[in-house]
Order: structure tokens, then C-alpha cells, then sequence
């Protein structure tokens, strides 16, 4: 269900300029804004994205990855300023819209196949729609 227009105009500050191109299965590495005191860090959570949810300023998504053989899963806003950047470092070659099954299998069972991309294929990050221009002929 779509945003009533009014509520898509209020959201519209609230987004990224440009969102980052991933994908559901991609490995990739978020760098999380991480206040302590007065001081501002960036933490690295690496891991597959496994779902994707939402639209607008609410679309989020979740990151899974392994630590001493326990499953961490993290949910992050899209469109969150506490969300620096996410730099993707494989792209997965996947048939599933979620990939909830991996939360039941462990050590090789868990690995994704990867996206074989051409060095002329990659897409940039999806920026902002352009205006509509008008063609005079």
C-alpha cells in the first residue's frame, strides 16, 4: 500500500541523496555512526543482506553474519543518517526474495553463490529522480 501523498511530501527531507545499490544476498559492509561521549566513530557490521522491507523513509534492511559461531542479525533504516555508507564487496547470485533460510544452516551451508559482473555493467547508486523535461518539436 502506498503513502497517502501528503505523508510522501513530508518524508521526501528525510531521504538520502543517494541510496546505495544493493541487493538482497549481497556481502556487504555497513559503516555505522557509533557516538561515545563527545566523540563520533565509525563501526563496520559485514555480513549478507538477507531481507529487505518497506518503502519510502521506512524501507529497511537486515544483515546477517556469523561471530564465534553464533548467528547476529541487524536491522538498519535505508535512509538512516546514522548509516554512513555501504560499500557492497560481493554481489550474490540468489532466486529468493529473503533469505530466512539461512538462518537454519551453519558453516558451508550458509554461503551464497556469487554474481559474476562485468566491469562495464555495474549501475551506479540510485540518486534522486530528475524533473521531467519537456520536449518541444
Amino acid at each position: 500500500m502506498h503513502p497517502h501523498p501528503v505523508i510522501r511530501e513530508l518524508e521526501k527531507e528525510y531521504f538520502r541523496k543517494t541510496t546505495p545499490n544493493f541487493a538482497i544476498g549481497d556481502t556487504v559492509d555497513v559503516h555505522v555512526k557509533i557516538v561515545e561521549g563527545d566523540r563520533e566513530r565509525i563501526q563496520l557490521f559485514n555480513g549478507i543482506i538477507i531481507a529487505r522491507k518497506g518503502s519510502g523513509a521506512r524501507a529497511t534492511f537486515t544483515v546477517r553474519r556469523i561471530v564465534q559461531g553464533e548467528g547476529v542479525e541487524r536491522v538498519f533504516p535505508v535512509h538512516s543518517p546514522k548509516v554512513a555508507d555501504v560499500v557492497i564487496k560481493k554481489r550474490g547470485d540468489i532466486r529468493r526474495a529473503k533469505l530466512y533460510y539461512l538462518r537454519g544452516r551453519v558453516g558451508k551451508g550458509t554461503r551464497v553463490k556469487e554474481k559474476l559482473v562485468l566491469p562495464g555493467d555495474e549501475k551506479p547508486a540510485a540518486q534522486a529522480p530528475a524533473p521531467a523535461e519537456t520536449a518541444k518539436a
